[in-house]
């Protein structure tokens, strides 16, 4: 710690922490899921473990995760086909150290999609603790779901050597069945916050 005319101040790591809790925390969750989920990622938090994955593909075996969810005004749902996870998924990223969840969404955005939000990012929407699938399978992703609002005329770009194709669908039509295993529940929760 460090302290400046007496006063207490975080260092940079407990900073980063702290900024993590909070987005967690701000999170109200949609059922009851998502709250054990939540009461499950605080605690993970306040233990003070490290958060940020270290070496690829898991180390540490629990780790963050800003997943973003780009969606158009007309009911619609931008997903990756990702190669190493064999799913349709949102894009997303692992959270460096030192970075706010809310800055892996806008540099993932540009490396994976090739665009800038048009708005600022807000809160997370979701949060999930999964045990991942494919090809590195058998750690835990704890992941803060974001959502980024864009057109279904963007221009895109996508990470061609992370994902075999992207394809925008209408929420009727996403495939949950090759799909993250809470995305029927966030895509329920994001047509109930539309419409309230």
């Amino acid at each position: 710690m460090v302290s400046v005319a007496g006063a207490m101040t975080l260092t940079d790591a407990n900073l980063h922490r702290h900024q993590i809790r909070l987005e967690i925390a701000s999170i109200t969750p949609g059922d009851a899921v998502e709250t054990r989920h939540r009461t499950d990622a605080l605690s993970w938090v306040d233990s003070g473990v490290e958060l940020i994955r270290q070496v690829k593909p898991a180390k540490p075996p629990k780790h963050l995760v800003s997943y973003f969810a780009v969606v158009s005004d007309d009911g619609h749902l931008l997903l990756v086909d990702h190669k190493n996870a064999q799913l349709w998924l949102p894009a997303g990223g692992h959270v460096e150290p030192g970075e706010h969840p809310r800055e892996t969404v806008r540099r993932e955005l540009l490396e994976e999609l090739g665009f800038a939000a048009a708005h600022d990012i807000g809160p997370p929407w979701m949060i999930t603790c999964t045990e991942t699938v494919g090809l590195t399978a058998g750690h835990t992703d704890v992941s803060l779901w974001y959502v980024v609002h864009a057109l279904r005329t963007q221009a895109l770009r996508f990470d061609a050597g992370e994902f075999n194709a992207v394809r925008w669908f209408a929420f009727a039509d996403v495939p949950c069945e090759r799909s993250d295993p809470h995305m029927n529940r966030f895509i329920a929760k994001l047509q109930r916050q539309s419409m309230e």
